[in-house]
């Protein structure tokens, strides 16, 4: 896959997207988005892939927010327009996509590098990072995702203190509130990623997809996320994953799952 703003990459089941606009301290713009709509999209498709790691290039940002020179003369249809198609083609998309993906936080994630690293099912941060929605500061709100997964991730007072006063936080203090599972340097970020990755691909990918969408469900509005769990641990019953797993356990030995 070739793109101008993201460079993937794929070693055997893990693939890795870096976002590269260095210069741009990998600000999103309206063809970044789109490549990496893309690019998940290709990577979900993949029956190979089971792990995605997404983080930006060099040592100063994840993504230090949206290219506001594309829209400061927006006006308000077009400003709604915007947010709606950015979650639909990204933020809502890495979501709830059934292969999981890890941010990287790798420095500056402000606005929607935030809000991009919380469509991701987990977070881990170098210290060196900061996190922050600033968009207030700016006359306009975060547009998204932000007013809804921070609230989820580190409660409604933390999230109303941060969005209201456009303020940042440490890696430390992030991962206090839970916005992010672990800190290490910037050299153990990509190496901490990858070793979390090799856990996950030691399971059942058709098992883990399922496990998304349950947990999802539980911060769905006018989903039962009890039900959907019932769904989907009745559905893991019929994969030849179950068999392997269930089979591998009573001869002790370690599972090969056909993932299937």
């Amino acid at each position: 896959m070739n793109f101008e703003n993201i460079l993937v990459e794929q070693n055997n089941s893990l693939a890795t997207i870096t976002i590269n606009r260095p210069k741009k301290l990998n600000a999103l713009n309206k063809n970044t988005i789109a490549e990496l709509h893309e690019a998940f999209k290709a990577l979900e498709s993949d029956e190979n892939v089971k792990v995605i790691l997404l983080t930006g290039s060099g040592e100063k940002a994840f993504v230090a927010g949206a290219d506001i020179s594309e829209f400061a003369h927006f006006s308000e249809e077009e400003g709604g327009r915007l947010a709606a198609k950015g979650q639909e083609l990204l933020f809502d998309y890495v979501e709830n996509l059934s292969t999981p993906v890890i941010a990287l936080v790798n420095g500056f994630a402000l606005g929607g590098g935030l809000e991009l690293a919380m469509s991701c099912h987990f977070r881990i941060a170098s210290d060196n990072a900061r996190m922050g929605l600033p968009e207030t500061s700016l006359g306009v709100i975060p547009g998204y995702g932000g007013t809804q997964r921070l609230p989820l991730l580190i409660g409604k007072g933390k999230a109303m203190e941060l969005i209201m006063t456009a303020g940042m936080i440490g890696a430390e203090e992030a991962k206090s509130y839970g916005l992010v599972n672990y800190v290490v340097s910037q050299e153990e970020l990509l190496p901490l990623g990858e070793k979390l990755a090799g856990k996950i691909m030691k399971n059942s990918s058709v098992a883990i997809s399922k496990a998304i969408k349950a947990i999802n469900a539980c911060f769905t509005d006018g989903e039962n996320g009890y039900q959907t769990e019932i769904n989907a641990f009745g559905e893991c019953f019929g994969t030849e994953d179950f068999k392997e797993g269930t089979t591998a356990f009573l001869e002790k030995r370690k599972p090969d799952f056909p993932n299937k």
